[in-house]
């Protein structure tokens, strides 16, 4: 059954029934213990929900990829309060981010590493969605705006213009699922306390669109942000009043995009929020076995249903298996994958192997076929004794390739043409075992050769200096804390995490950032007690919601402030006098003129409580407003008692009206009532400890995992799995067809020949054909001569009906530069796509649910909706407990004020009559 409102809410509702039993239960035996720590799962609302996102997300690993990609990429509609104004980020600001890309890579790096230039820039659409996003409450007045010849959507976005604090949100979701639709919520809740407007991006995603291609997509909406393309409403964001965010996947683009745009040397946003960003693809740090029972993720990872999408292989067929023993001698080492661009050596040392083992076999022999004497397979410990595939990155080990290189290019090219990197290599628990190697492809973004890359993994990037002030949230309990604790601490302390010497050997601009950016980012890093990944999804929660408070204070400060302030404090907790917060930016907020005199007794400021011990009453049931401000006064403490790391500078002339200067990071750790506390000291935590060799490391247990799950799944899906391989089969052969038809109707493409003139583009076109020549498309499915894409890429693929879609709709309808005609659809084609489910006779098909929104049939509730108002549910219901919170304390306090005062005087004097 596919993932669908119904099928989701059938697997989710006895989990709800079974959570509440099993709360009630807990929460009794804490109560007969006299157990008075606070801990997250307390929380009846947080128990519940988590439990629901948990189920559901496994639920979605018992799907096909593409049912869940569906499921969250349908479009549901906005909440009447706020305005959400559909937009379409167009061709032109997509080709910008490409230049960028391609200008950073470099040729080389492009054709060995990413596999060319082409593959990631071909899409099905010729646009981009996206969303400007606000209160309906913040619009100017249309009377002062509107424009007739402007759409209604165009005017609301004209109205939102004197909002000059722009976030540009990039949603999370494994680089595969989710949409704009699926974090709206979180988004519209950004925009209403910051007091501004946000733009979401609705980016291709994986494994359709592997990497770059949704780095692309994300580098395209800044540039349409910050310079708009003819045609649009909008006026131009300066990068000063833009800031970065995103959750897990999304946050880790934000990051890459920033390091794209400072190797680049082009502006920066005023600072950038990393919600659980996910920096490490390989899985080298300990959180990702140790957290798997307190986080959201599944047990497995992210395995599916097979379909003709994904798994690459479906099934073990002709010999094929995922996990292996080695039968080959490093290169790799154990942990490694290969090269994707060797030196000399290695390249000829494979040509003469695989050149003689395919004469022996009598068949061409892959470099995965590759078979070493069995007497030369030592042991995991042997192979690193002998390691000489990673020496010391030294001038005179970088030069050699280039050197080689240089001597004969052109033999080098056609022996690279040859080249397959060898199967990685895991780095096992025991020393002395043989280590296993790796046939399969495990995370959908990247292949495994490339989740080492720095704009893979953003944890190997050799130095995150010099970067806009980040302020970075993660969850105590979730897999991914400590990759998360290490970037913050290697952002702000460039030198002392270096990046391992491999990283710094095999890329250019790595070895030249490391020199190169060694300036101290500014980082505030909180990492919240007891909380799962993306913990702003429970937006019901105390922490949570100090989390929105505190996200939204941060972009104010970093927007509204000049470049130079910000060098002097990027921090908002540290500005003075603080900055004010208006009641009307949150509707369960009181401004403090509206309190009772009676507050004026409540303390200042909270003591500081071991995680999991109860806070007295009143701070149980603040507003965000109110944590934020006691949070305030910690972190100014904080620095007093030299518990955040300052950098050299004299503030002894600071008046009490100056910012607190020259902070470089602010470690805290939240507890589940929002209240901070000083994290503790960086020799104490574990993720710090590791050397830069053990990181960015493919390993044992968290392989071993994987492959469990998967093989269950193989023994679960085995039917399925082999209607995988008919499917496909019968999309290949429906592929040949159109090509052979579009043919015979006129097709003429140029592969590289240079573009026409529009006028003459034109003239080619068939006068009964429905379709044009784009000449902002720069390259189609046929334009991949010499080029290497992934082998899920939807681009160089023909055996799925989204890559059908994509070649009829490049071929008829919107074709790219390169096509010289747009050929007529043939008459019995048409037809066929009468009957075709998947297909159109005159319209262009849908193109992948990991692209293009999907509509909700027949359900008149879709299920995102549903989770929308359940968490408004939970808002309504938190926020109530909260007023009864705040109205008990109060009572409670002027009972105590009027004793006070009564004190002393005698009953004569009292004012209040006697019963």
């Amino acid at each position: 059954m596919p993932v669908t409102t119904t099928s989701a809410a059938v697997h989710i509702t006895p989990v709800v029934f079974k959570t509440f039993l099993k709360h009630a239960k807990r929460k009794g035996i804490k109560y007969k213990d006299g157990d008075d720590t606070i801990q997250g799962w307390d929380d009846i609302l947080y128990d519940e929900a988590f439990h629901i996102v948990k189920a559901f997300i496994e639920f979605g690993t018992r799907n096909t990829v593409e049912s869940l990609q569906a499921f969250t990429n349908t479009r549901v509609p906005a909440p009447f309060w706020c305005a959400v104004v559909p937009v379409k980020i167009p061709l032109s600001s997509c080709n910008k981010a490409a230049d960028a890309l391609i200008e950073w890579f470099g040729p080389e790096e492009l054709k060995h590493v990413v596999g060319g230039e082409r593959w990631w820039q071909i899409r099905g659409l010729e646009w981009i969605d996206a969303e400007w996003i606000t209160e309906k409450a913040f619009l100017e007045d249309s009377d002062r705006t509107h424009h007739n010849k402007l759409s209604e959507d165009e005017n609301t976005i004209l109205r939102m213009e004197h909002l000059d604090r722009v976030m540009l949100y990039v949603h999370g979701g494994a680089y595969f699922w989710g949409s704009i639709n699926t974090h709206r919520y979180q988004v519209i809740r950004y925009a209403r306390k910051m007091h501004g407007r946000a733009f979401t991006v609705n980016y291709r995603k994986a494994p359709q669109y592997p990497w770059p291609c949704p780095l692309q997509d994300v580098l395209a909406a800044y540039f349409y942000l910050t310079n708009p393309p003819p045609g649009s409403v909008h006026k131009p964001v300066h990068p000063s009043k833009l800031v970065f965010a995103g959750d897990s996947a999304g946050a880790a683009l934000c990051l890459t995009m920033l390091t794209v745009l400072r190797d680049l040397g082009m502006p920066q946003p005023a600072g950038a929020v990393l919600i659980s960003p996910w920096v490490d693809l390989t899985h080298s740090f300990p959180s990702v076995m140790k957290n798997t029972a307190t986080d959201i993720i599944p047990p497995h990872g992210f395995i599916h249903k097979p379909s003709p999408l994904w798994p690459v292989y479906p099934k073990s067929e002709g010999g094929y298996t995922r996990v292996v023993p080695t039968k080959t001698r490093p290169p790799p080492q154990p942990g490694h994958a290969d090269k994707l661009k060797p030196d000399n050596e290695r390249l000829m040392d494979q040509v003469e192997q695989r050149l003689q083992q395919s004469a022996d076999a009598g068949k061409e022999v892959h470099s995965a076929d590759l078979r070493d004497p069995p007497e030369d397979i030592t042991s995991q410990k042997e192979m690193q004794r002998d390691d000489k595939d990673d020496p010391p990155a030294t001038e005179e080990g970088t030069s050699t390739d280039d050197e080689q290189v240089g001597q004969d290019g052109s033999k080098y090219d056609i022996a690279m043409d040859f080249w397959e990197p060898k199967p990685p290599k895991v780095l096992m628990e025991d020393p002395n075992a043989t280590p296993l190697e790796l046939l399969a492809q495990i995370q959908l973004y990247a292949t495994t050769e490339q989740l080492s890359h720095p704009l893979v993994s953003p944890v190997l990037q050799s130095s995150l200096g010099n970067l806009c002030p980040l302020y970075i949230i993660a969850g105590d309990g979730e897999c991914l804390r400590d990759e998360i604790i290490y970037i913050a601490h290697k952002a702000a302390h460039p030198k002392d995490y270096p990046a391992r010497p491999g990283v710094l050997r095999e890329g250019r601009r790595q070895k030249e950032n490391a020199e190169k950016f060694q300036t101290p980012t500014k980082v505030h890093l909180q990492v919240f007690d007891d909380m799962c990944h993306v913990l702003t999804v429970f937006t019901f929660t105390d922490c949570a919601k100090y989390a929105y408070r505190s996200i939204a204070q941060f972009v104010k400060h970093v927007t509204d402030n000049s470049s130079e302030h910000l060098l002097r404090n990027p921090f908002p907790e540290l500005h003075r006098p603080p900055s004010d917060i208006s009641g009307s930016e949150e509707e369960d907020e009181a401004h403090p003129s509206t309190q009772h005199p009676s507050s004026k007794f409540r303390r200042s400021q909270h003591a500081k409580h071991p995680k999991g011990h109860r806070a007295p009453l009143d701070e149980d049931n603040r507003t965000d407003v109110e944590l934020y401000r006691s949070n305030e006064a910690i972190a100014e403490r904080e620095v007093q008692q030299g518990q955040a790391e300052r950098l050299p500078s004299d503030a002894s002339s600071r008046t009490a009206h100056e910012d607190i200067p020259a902070v470089l990071m602010i470690r805290e750790r939240v507890d589940v009532m929002g209240n901070v506390r000083p994290m503790e000291p960086a020799e104490e935590i574990e993720a710090l400890q590791l050397k830069p060799q053990e990181i960015g490391i493919i390993k044992e247990k968290p392989v071993r995992r994987w492959l469990a799950g998967q093989e269950e799944w193989d023994r679960k899906y085995k039917r399925a799995a082999e209607n995988v391989i008919r499917k496909r089969k019968k999309y290949e052969a429906k592929a040949a067809r159109l090509l052979e038809h579009a043919r015979e109707q006129g097709l003429i493409h140029d592969e590289v020949g240079p573009q026409e003139s529009r006028a003459s583009q034109a003239a080619s076109i068939s006068s009964e054909s429905v379709g044009e020549i784009e000449v902002e498309r720069r390259w189609g499915p046929l334009d991949l001569k010499d080029e290497n894409p992934p082998p899920s890429a939807i681009a160089g693929r023909r055996d799925t009906g989204e890559a059908v879609a994509l070649l009829k709709k490049t071929i008829y309808h919107n074709a790219p530069a390169t096509h010289r005609t747009v050929p007529k659809l043939k008459t019995s084609d048409a037809v066929r796509a009468v009957f075709d489910p998947e297909d159109h006779p005159t319209k262009p098909p849908q193109q992948s649910v990991s692209e293009q929104q999907t509509h909700a049939q027949l359900v008149p509730v879709h299920g995102l909706r549903m989770w929308q108002s359940l968490v408004e549910l939970f808002m309504r219901k938190s926020t109530k407990q909260v007023q009864r919170g705040k109205k008990h304390a109060s009572s409670a306090l002027r009972s105590t004020s009027d004793k006070i005062s009564g004190v002393g005087k005698s009953p004569s004097q009292s004012t209040t009559r006697p019963e």
